[in-house]
């Protein structure tokens, strides 16, 4: 009593704690390594705007100096040879000299004419703006990860039953034409065909069983923890064409606001911007400055000690014109305006690249309506196509190869609607980021659509074969 009492508190706990897509995506959101990686790196971006900035703004710079002098004299001595001196003919040694000089000075300078800086200032903002659009990119397509490896968990439970139902259904079908043929009613080729539809579905089932575990594990790579129960997604979920109807609104709007086209005219602005500062290389700079110097020292002449200080403040403007400094600013503009060719291309290519997606994106979406629906029905003749290939083989005009794949031909289109189910889930995410408009509020709304009354429960064991 105590154990069964424990396996329903199990049950009943695992249950209540099963996760539906928005805890899923919450926490993919902050353990998700992609887009933690996504967010240094526009933070890494967002400084070359300081850093540009900080080639027109006043820069103090200071610096010092101490040095020690010695002097010694070849000869060590010198005789005087004044006559008119009082020491005429005497021999008088030379001193060494040993003395201190130190200095320092500061200077104060202010760019006043530098448009290459000022060009390069501009680029970097642009460089940020595209950082930005490229992050927003990244946490838009985070939905659609999240959205994928949440389905693909769903899905793979939903061939597991599909499998483990098809399996149970040919076994029983195999142990009654075991027991047909015990009595004579059957030949033994109908026991071995479904021996091996048996045998079949037991591999498919072993298969799905894996990949279960698998799609578990890989939604654990975007949110860091593992997810023991899933909620399913309800059968109320609507299947509706996008709004609005027309697949060239579509496109219209994907190359308004697609945020991967938004990220590459950024660059393209930044490789422009790029380009006119290298060709503000070659221009005239001119810098204000302003400098103060001190300078003392304790040099001896001939044993009298003088002690010479001296400070000056020079103010000045300072002009530089490059002549020529080995072609070094001709590569410079070379490179750039190939940069530039570059992101123009790549502009290009991204808007071809978004028109193409976002139409075929509408297309499939529109298509896994009409799917979705013809997979239902197509559930319900195979249903009714199984019963009248049971009966048949009942009253004898059918066999037991009509039966077994009846029954396979109905377990396949129950999987195919959920899976139809699915794609219509995920080309729909798939089509508003294309569009530019997916955003968290779709991610919420299709979360509404989950069931908590029908888990999926995560199984860490594979089901054996004991045929």
């Amino acid at each position: 009593m105590r154990l069964t009492a424990l396996l329903l508190f199990i049950g009943i706990c695992g249950s209540a704690w099963a996760e539906n897509l928005s805890d899923v995506y919450d926490a993919a959101t902050d353990h998700d390594p992609v887009l933690g990686a996504a967010r240094a790196g526009y933070e890494a971006t967002r400084e070359v705007v300081p850093q540009a900035r900080s080639q027109l703004l006043p820069n103090v710079s200071a610096s010092a100096s101490t040095n020690w002098n010695e002097f010694s004299f070849p000869g060590s001595a010198f005789l005087d040879t004044d006559p008119g001196s009082p020491t005429f003919g005497q021999t008088f040694s030379l001193p060494e000299q040993e003395y201190n000089e130190n200095s320092w000075q500061a200077q104060l300078r202010q760019p006043l004419v530098n448009l290459e800086s000022w060009f390069a200032l501009r680029s970097a903002k642009s460089t940020v703006e595209g950082a930005g659009k490229q992050l927003a990119a990244t946490e838009q397509n985070l939905i659609v990860r999240v959205v994928q490896a949440y389905l693909n968990v769903l899905r793979a439970q939903d061939l597991l039953d599909s499998t483990t139902a098809e399996e149970a259904a040919v076994k029983r079908q195999l142990e009654q034409v075991q027991q047909r043929f015990d009595v004579g009613l059957v030949a033994i080729t109908d026991v071995l065909e479904a021996q091996a539809a048996y045998d079949n579905s037991v591999v498919r089932r072993i298969q799905a069983d894996g990949d279960h575990e698998i799609f578990f594990e890989t939604l654990r790579t975007l949110t860091g923890i593992n997810h023991e129960s899933l909620d399913r997604l309800s059968e109320d979920l609507p299947i509706l064409n996008p709004e609005p109807r027309a697949q060239e609104e579509w496109v219209s709007t994907a190359l308004a606001t697609n945020l991967a086209i938004a990220a590459s005219e950024a660059r393209l602005q930044a490789a422009e911007r790029t380009l006119r500062a290298r060709r503000a290389g070659h221009l005239p700079t001119i810098d204000a400055t302003a400098t103060h110097r001190r300078f003392n020292t304790n040099s001896p002449q001939f044993g009298v000690v003088q002690t010479p200080e001296t400070e000056t403040t020079v103010y000045g403007l300072q002009f530089n014109l490059p002549l020529y400094l080995g072609g070094f600013n001709h590569a410079r503009r070379r490179e750039a305006g190939a940069l530039a060719e570059q992101a123009r291309q790549e502009l290009q290519d991204q808007r071809l690249t978004v028109s193409r997606d976002t139409r075929n994106l509408f297309q499939a979406v529109a298509t896994d309506v009409v799917r979705v629906r013809a997979r239902l029905k197509a559930i319900k003749s195979s249903q009714s196509a199984l019963e009248a290939t049971q009966t048949g083989y009942e009253v004898g005009t059918r066999n037991i190869v009509d039966v077994l794949q009846a029954q396979q031909r109905l377990f396949a289109a129950q999987f195919d609607y959920a899976d139809s189910r699915y794609n219509y889930v995920l080309n729909l995410m798939r089509l508003k980021q294309a569009a530019g408009t997916l955003a968290d509020p779709d991610l919420r709304e299709l979360n509404a659509f989950t069931d908590p009354n029908d888990p999926v429960q995560r199984r860490h064991t594979l089901s054996g074969y004991n045929g």
